[in-house]
């Protein structure tokens, strides 16, 4: 009995529908249809009540599914031993990123990780939001800021120094802020993925102070944050990584450089109790060893 026509029985008792279990099987409803039929056919049995609304198991289908769900699990480790143990990574991985991280510091990385393993399948999903490793099936997640989910494993990669930055057209018309306080008579563009809402973190001799801004704009995108800096229309946090050949090409200006913005933690993310492919495996070792910044 082929392994896909099995998968595809659990993976119709998880959607709960035959139309849901095809696009995650990358089949069409009706290969789907006739491989649950084929499977009732060999058993001699019906493993699934359906109705015009739902599809749900059979008692004697809820214990198959659970069984199967074992034997595939076995099947899967054992065939995963034999990868690592001949050292070749293969299949499918999929790894969710920053955009502005990827494409500035990343992207090099990426490109030599792809040549060294050939035969993984990485698929790259660019994302500023905080994707959801299970709902979104991502093998892992790179994700800035701190973490709140203690459920997850987590790598530490690097950490992103934060600067205060706007553009000189800006400075000149509005002045330079030399204190935190003075934050509130400028306009300041605010990133919606910083925790503490409406402040922003200063740290000098010691002591951080959360500094209340009225932003005049505000998004979950850092690059959008970028642009609207560069066009003066504000003052706003980024990492340096972010505005590094700005700060060279004078196009933006660090702000209030006597007070040191604290550090964001730059992790790899990915779920406990999850078989770790060889493919993962590789990704986890190559990424967690590139030199920081």
């Amino acid at each position: 009995m082929e392994t896909t026509v099995l998968r595809t029985f659990i993976a119709i008792i998880d959607e709960g529908s035959f139309s849901a279990a095809a696009r995650r099987m990358g089949i069409s409803r009706s290969i789907c249809s006739k491989y649950i039929t084929d499977l009732e056919h060999d058993l001699g049995t019906r493993l699934l009540t359906r109705t015009t609304r739902s599809v749900s198991p059979t008692a004697i289908g809820l214990e198959y599914s659970r069984r199967l769900r074992e034997a595939l699990r076995l099947m899967d480790e054992a065939n995963e031993a034999v990868r690592v143990a001949s050292d070749h990574p293969s299949g499918v991985l999929k790894i969710g990123a920053p955009v502005g991280y990827t494409l500035k510091v990343l992207q090099p990385h990426i490109l030599h990780f792809t040549q060294e393993f050939p035969e993984i399948q990485l698929e790259l999903v660019l994302d500023d939001g905080l994707a959801n490793l299970v709902s979104d099936s991502f093998d892992a997640v790179i994700r800035i800021g701190n973490l709140e989910d203690s459920t997850l494993h987590a790598r530490k990669l690097d950490e992103a120094e934060i600067l205060l930055v706007a553009s000189p057209d800006y400075v000149n018309n509005r002045g330079i802020p030399q204190a935190p306080a003075d934050l509130l008579q400028h306009d300041c563009l605010h990133y919606t993925n910083l925790r503490g809402t409406g402040t922003w973190p200063m740290r000098r001799d010691g002591q951080v102070i959360f500094q209340r801004v009225q932003p005049v704009f505000a998004a979950n995108n850092s690059e959008m944050l970028h642009k609207m800096a560069l066009s003066g229309r504000g003052v706003t946090l980024l990492p340096k990584f972010a505005v590094a050949d700005d700060l060279a090409e004078g196009t933006l200006v660090p702000l209030m450089s006597d007070y040191r913005l604290p550090g964001i933690p730059i992790h790899l993310v990915y779920p406990t109790g999850k078989l770790m492919t060889a493919a993962m495996r590789s990704f986890v070792d190559f990424i967690t060893h590139l030199p920081r910044n």
